[in-house]
């Protein structure tokens, strides 16, 4: 992992790859590891960076509390450090709700923009509601009341439950405590979904329990390039579940 230095925290991240620059954000409550299963790939045609964002990984945070869209700063300043320009840039759910406060942020920067299980609308009254608990029920007891009850939710496949469970224990709780907050206090992202004038690529799995398809159906109706695949059988975790059909779908980005 490299590490660098930017807005008060230390972010680390993976670069592999050579070509046309693109960034993958891994979603809640994860690291860059998530990518794993795809990067050989992309790697041939993409110079991948894999950060883990803030409050996960190897990464830092703060404790003061912070936004998507600060964690969409971080993002930029990456690029800014790796004297990057503009890249294609990609999210899987919590990760894609960074992507597009990113796209909105900086429009000038993003060569195509790939949602990965994710939406543009924000949280309903009762999921924000349920964030702030799950914040409470970390504090007193701890990561593991989100590695227990979250995997089956992730995937229908057990063998990448027990995966995503190890690496859901190995996150440190003040960083998914300000990844919660963020998430609950998330603004609209469709109002600007229209102005987006860069290649759309989402991809959805059909047996999604925690995003429905219709919110992946939303937002390519919203956009003017809009590509959706929809993978049969696959639940939040289309890297893990589908790797090449999901490699296939992102890699028309760069």
């Amino acid at each position: 992992m490299h590490k660098t230095y930017l807005n008060g925290i230390t972010i680390a991240y993976e670069r592999l790859g050579r070509g046309t620059p693109f960034v993958l954000l891994h979603g809640y409550p994860l690291d860059h590891i998530i990518w794993q299963p795809i990067v050989s790939l992309l790697q041939d045609r993409a110079d991948l960076i894999l950060p883990d964002l803030r409050g996960f990984g190897e990464s830092e945070t703060t404790a003061a509390g912070y936004s998507l869209a600060d964690m969409a700063a971080d993002v930029a300043g990456l690029l800014d450090n790796l004297k990057i320009k503009q890249a294609a840039l990609a999210g899987h759910s919590m990760g894609g709700y960074i992507a597009l406060a990113f796209a909105h942020a900086y429009p000038k920067r993003i060569l195509g923009l790939g949602l990965v299980a994710s939406q543009a609308l924000p949280d309903t009254p009762d999921r924000r509601r349920g964030r702030y608990d799950t914040v409470e029920q970390v504090k007193f007891h701890g990561v593991d009341v989100v590695a227990d009850a979250m995997p089956p939710r992730l995937t229908p496949a057990h063998e990448l439950q027990a995966v995503l469970r190890e690496m859901i224990l190995r996150q440190p709780p003040e960083g998914m405590i300000g990844a919660l907050r963020a998430l609950a206090e998330r603004p609209d992202a469709t109002p600007y979904l229209s102005g987006f004038d860069f290649p759309v690529t989402i991809v959805h799995g059909l047996e999604d329990v925690l995003i429905p398809i219709e919110r992946a159906r939303e937002v390519q109706s919203s956009v003017a390039q809009g590509y959706l695949i929809e993978l049969n059988g696959v639940g939040h975790m289309p890297m893990m579940e589908a790797p090449r059909l999901t490699a296939e779908a992102l890699i028309t980005l760069v």
